[in-house]
């Protein structure tokens, strides 16, 4: 992979503008922290979503924008009513562009701890390949 292509390309604002897309939460809205690790296989993102699950996590994929939204619920202790808070509560959104190098049908993900792993394999025709050298 050339220095200057990027399998994916990380963007701090959403790639979906404000103007295509429609809140209908009335929630505050974070942009989650990720770090990217890869190697010779693909990439794997990890991301903190406090407080979320496997079923409030949502992954979508069109037209090469990998989009993650996570919708935690709010930990309440029952029997008791808040008397002072520090947490603010809130949703989690955050997309990025992926290349051509990403094989769409192999992303998994998982969460585990409020943690968010995607594994992102790259296409076959991205790996690093060896050329066999033939004598004569």
């Amino acid at each position: 992979m050339d220095k200057n292509e990027k399998a994916i390309e990380v963007k701090q604002e959403d790639v979906l503008s404000a103007a295509t897309t429609e809140r209908l939460r009335d929630r505050k809205v974070y942009v989650p922290r990720a770090d990217i690790y890869e190697n010779k296989e693909g990439l794997v993102l990890v991301m903190d979503i406090p407080g979320a699950d496997e079923k409030s996590v949502e992954i979508t994929l069109e037209k090469n924008v990998l989009t993650i939204n996570a919708y935690p619920q709010s930990a309440k202790l029952e029997g008791y009513d808040l008397a002072y808070g520090e947490y603010d509560e809130g949703d989690y959104q955050r997309s990025f562009a992926l290349s051509d190098e990403i094989d769409r049908e192999k992303i998994q993900a998982s969460v585990k701890n409020g943690v968010l792993t995607l594994n992102l394999q790259k296409a076959a025709e991205a790996k690093p390949q060896k050329i066999q050298i033939k004598a004569g």
